[in-house]
């Protein structure tokens, strides 16, 4: 397998970032994995948040509009977090194809 191609697989299949680290770039690797890393951590924070607003909900006798509505307040977050880590994921897969890195 062509080393393109290894560096590809690890910044789309694995976790961008990888693909620029295999190539040698560590500055650009190591920025992608932070940034990935807050994004993922981000979501995970406001997924569980909004899973504790159902698990309460049940607890304090609210209707499902009144939790579907705290739940909704979430959600531009959640479509802010996901986006940038699309963006970051797109970058590293293009970014392993055609970068020649420091090899």
């Amino acid at each position: 397998m062509s080393n393109r191609i290894k560096c590809i697989a690890l910044s789309a299949l694995v976790l961008p970032g990888l693909g620029q680290l295999y190539r040698g770039s560590r500055v650009k690797g190591g920025v992608m994995l932070l940034l990935d890393n807050i994004f993922l951590l981000g979501g995970l924070f406001v997924g569980l948040r909004s899973a504790g607003k159902l698990m309460a909900a049940g607890r304090q006798g609210l209707t499902p509009e009144q939790v579907l509505a705290a739940i909704q307040m979430d959600a531009p977050y959640v479509k802010w977090l996901l986006g940038g880590f699309m963006i970051v994921w797109a970058y590293g897969v293009v970014d392993a194809a055609f970068s020649k890195g420091d090899n």
